[in-house]
């Protein structure tokens, strides 16, 4: 089997229920910038820390998971789904880094290590992807739970990127006004 089908030559693509769509329709891009957001977490692997990988490496996951709910306008019950446990394993996450942290006591600028700079990268497409969410959902019924899970992630690459900035020994810069 090649992976190339010739299927997208006219700008259209299949959707999981194999319902035709043009490629910058808001459901393609939606689940496009996700796809994005997941290439980018990839890049940031190994970080040099495995509880890190391995929470990136649910995150890729579960970002599959977003992906397909996503690319199927008209899911069935065993169809794969985001749910509420998605975001609040985020949320865990988050907590358990956080004690790691200093508290923050202002905005920061993205950057720092390699690792912590991908992973400022990977959230603010993280951002742009759950705009693009949004405005599918303003268009077409969506699983909020996909949505609030893409809120949550960015929230995550952020606390991850400053957990690794800190053990690489970065100091958190804030910006000047």
């Amino acid at each position: 089997m090649t992976i190339y089908t010739g299927r997208g030559d006219e700008g259209e693509t299949d959707l999981r229920d194999m319902t035709r769509v043009s490629k910058t329709s808001a459901r393609i891009e939606a689940y496009g910038t996700v796809d994005e957001a997941n290439a980018l977490v990839g890049t940031v692997v190994p970080t040099g820390y495995d509880d890190v990988d391995g929470f990136l490496f649910e995150i890729q996951n579960h970002l599959h998971v977003v992906q397909a709910d996503f690319a199927n306008p008209t899911p069935d019950e065993d169809d794969p789904r985001v749910r509420k446990e998605h975001a609040e394993r985020l949320e865990e996450w988050m907590d358990e880094a956080d004690e790691e942290l200093d508290p923050l006591r202002s905005f920061i600028l993205p950057g720092g290590s390699d690792a912590g700079a991908k992973l400022h990268h990977a959230r603010a497409v993280s951002r742009r992807a759950e705009r693009r969410a949004v405005a599918l959902a303003g268009e077409e019924p969506v699983n909020e739970h996909a949505i609030t899970y893409l809120n949550r992630l960015s929230d995550a690459l952020f606390v991850a990127a400053r957990l690794v900035n800190k053990r690489d020994g970065v100091r958190e810069e804030s910006p000047t006004y």
